[in-house]
């Protein structure tokens, strides 16, 4: 079994090499998962064919017509839990697809056949004989979508359109189209007639799941066997073909599921890291000096972990550990503040319950609690200074725009101020950003539909800022449930040019890295030109290093250089103990993308991928910040494995201690930014 695992531990401690950029592919349609194996060659060596058809193979690709049919290529090996790409063409008249657990049954074979014919993928469990002769199909019922398991089916609700047993459809269940402006729009996930098309197909147990061109399929997922044998299928990889007209296969790939992978635990050498709680209560963490002894301490859901060692720890609410496979934490991302002046930090929940805690001032107790913004936040928030004042906004997005809100100093926990941003529609569930596009000296807000104008000096914020579209994310394999997006998103000078650049996860449940660099024609208009990092795994990427599901990302300086680099971490089992998401079960890391400004590299900058851990990962969001005043930047994550602090060993001290705040814009040579 080819593992990428090896490449990704020893590129985090060895500068990358660049060639050729990898392309931006807007749709993000690429492989998902480390393969195991990959069909390249002009021979069917390790297959055999069933039915009377003749299959052919030349330079990976792979060809049929079943005269009537069907016609089965079957891999020698038998597999119980596997996933399965390939890009697929057929003929007008044929049917043609991949079954799964083709195994004996009697004195022929039953199997999971998941198909295309008259451009609609259905999927079905099929009996054939012993000659490869199709004798029953029946089409299976969506079972539901964040489970493992499929429950048993209910009884047809009233009304419920038929063999959709009354669960949720897929492709964004009924979402709106959005505005007209948006600078990209969610794919169909439709059959393209008469091209090469891509297919993803899972099986996990007593689920059934598949993608096709990157978008999860409408039936969501389906079971193939109700029984008590359910989940304990097993057979080969077939490829299917029936009717007539030719059928096409390439990029044919698939990995054991059933094999699970652990690396060693690693880290890159300026990185030491501290387990500060081994239980999973939340996705975010914070940092200040909670309880006044001027030493930092971590803030992690429920509980203050103290400093120096990090060794005690304190309620501040009600504390119960979340079940990493069945639940989801209620804390997505959190902060400190001194929000009522009197001199203790405070925390603030953003996304995941819009919240302050008030600190009691040393009492030994939990702290008061209050809501401050009605109707709750996205999954991902950020806490800017936004207006001038020296204080903090939250920045988040709901009810399909995007907000900022103010407190009160005197009234704190009352309601915040809210102040729409954008109009209906701009909204996501993932990216937000915040720095100085333009150069006029004020914040602007980003996320993955472009970013807003901060209205002029002088000009009262009385309504919506001016939008500029520009695609900063891309669809993929999470597309009907708004993957779309990454977390914090990272606005600082990235090639010296003195022009605000952007740097992002494209998918928080998907793949992909990149950063945009701004450019200014003679007028003073702005453009972005996207340059990847990361893509998925059929890309060669930056030291060769992949991963999905970048929801917990940041920026700062953490190698004392004077700009910012960007830290990312894969959320595992992003939505629970399930194969819902693109390779959940890889090693969940956490990086440092460090910085470079290279005149030779694409846009003047490359990324050199840094480990800073192979076993823990990131929830939400990533911490970033000074905790034991040595000038360095720390990491601080809080994912499903627990709460890590990362201790930065950078012999020379780092120059950024605020993390967040993206370094000064220099000044711009060219025309000032067209209003």
């Amino acid at each position: 079994m080819k593992y990428f695992l090896t490449a990704l531990l020893l590129a985090g401690f060895a500068a990358c090499s660049f060639g050729q950029e990898i392309p931006f592919d807007a749709n993000g349609r690429g492989l998902s998962f480390p393969p195991d194996y990959s069909f390249t060659g002009s021979n069917l060596k390790g297959w055999h064919t069933m039915g009377n058809a003749t299959w052919q193979a030349q330079n990976g690709e792979i060809s049929v017509n079943a005269n009537g049919g069907p016609a089965l290529l079957v891999y020698d090996r038998s597999f119980q839990d596997v996933i399965v790409h390939f890009l697929l063409k057929a003929a007008p008249g044929s049917e043609a697809g991949v079954i799964v657990r083709l195994e004996k049954s009697g004195d022929g074979y039953k199997g999971i056949l998941v198909a295309v014919k008259d451009n609609a993928a259905t999927n079905y469990r099929i009996t054939l004989d012993a000659q490869g002769k199709e004798i029953s199909r029946e089409q299976l019922r969506n079972a539901g979508q964040l489970i493992r398991v499929a429950p048993a089916p209910k009884p047809p609700a009233a009304n419920a359109p038929a063999g959709n047993n009354g669960q949720r459809r897929g492709n964004g269940g009924g979402r709106p189209a959005g505005p007209t402006d948006l600078p990209m729009k969610a794919a169909s996930g439709a059959i393209i007639p008469g091209e090469w098309n891509q297919f993803e197909v899972i099986v996990d147990f007593n689920i059934l799941r598949k993608y096709i061109n990157d978008t999860f399929d409408s039936q969501g997922g389906a079971t193939d066997d109700l029984g008590e044998k359910g989940g304990q299928g097993f057979g080969p990889i077939a490829l299917y073909a029936g009717g007539t007209g030719t059928v096409q296969f390439k990029e044919v790939k698939y990995k054991n599921m059933h094999i699970m992978y652990t690396p060693k635990e690693a880290s890159a050498p300026r990185w030491k890291p501290q387990r500060i709680s081994d239980m999973s209560y939340s996705f975010s963490a914070a940092i200040a000096d909670f309880n006044h002894d001027g030493i930092m301490d971590v803030v992690a859901g429920p509980y203050i972990y103290y400093g120096p060692d990090f060794t005690h720890y304190e309620e501040i609410s009600f504390a119960q550990t979340y079940n990493p496979s069945t639940q989801f934490p209620s804390t997505n991302c959190q902060y400190a503040f001194d929000v009522n002046g009197d001199g203790w930090p405070d925390v603030i929940v953003g996304a995941g319950g819009m919240t302050v805690y008030i600190n009691p001032k040393g009492e030994s107790r939990r702290w008061d609690s209050y809501k401050i913004i009605p109707g709750g936040a996205t999954e991902v928030t950020t806490f800017r200074d936004i207006d001038g004042d020296g204080k903090p906004e939250m920045v988040y997005m709901s009810n399909g725009g995007v907000y900022y809100a103010k407190f009160d100093p005197a009234n704190p926990t009352k309601s915040w101020t809210q102040h729409r941003v954008s109009g209906a529609g701009y909204s996501t569930l993932h990216g937000i950003g915040v720095g100085d596009i333009n150069g006029d000296g004020l914040p602007d807000i980003l996320n993955p539909y472009g970013w807003w104008e901060h209205p002029a000096k002088g000009v009262a914020d009385t309504g919506q800022w001016k939008y500029h579209s520009q695609a900063f994310a891309r669809y993929g394999h999470f597309n009907f449930a708004g993957g779309l997006g990454g977390c914090v998103m990272g606005v600082y000078d990235i090639n010296g040019d003195g022009l605000t650049d952007v740097v992002t996860s494209l998918n928080a449940h998907g793949g992909g890295l990149a950063w945009f660099e701004q450019k200014r024609d003679k007028a003073g208009n702005i453009t972005f030109v996207p340059h990847m990092i990361m893509d998925d795994f059929s890309s060669k990427n930056a030291g060769g290093v992949t991963f999905t599901e970048l929801h917990g990302t940041n920026f700062a300086d953490v190698n004392g250089d004077g700009i910012p680099d960007f830290i990312a971490g894969k959320r595992y089992w992003s939505h629970l103990d399930s194969s819902f998401d693109p390779y959940p079960y890889g090693p969940d890391v956490v990086y440092a993308f460090i910085t470079v400004r290279d005149k030779k590299a694409p846009g003047g900058a490359r990324f050199v991928p840094e480990l800073i851990h192979n076993r823990s990962g990131a929830g939400s969001d990533v911490t970033v910040g000074d905790l034991n005043n040595d000038g360095k930047i720390d990491v601080v994550t809080s994912s499903r494995r627990g709460t890590y602090i990362f201790w930065n060993q950078t012999k020379s001290k780092g120059k950024e201690k605020a993390g967040v705040k993206p370094a000064a814009a220099a000044t711009v040579k060219a025309a000032p930014a067209k209003k």
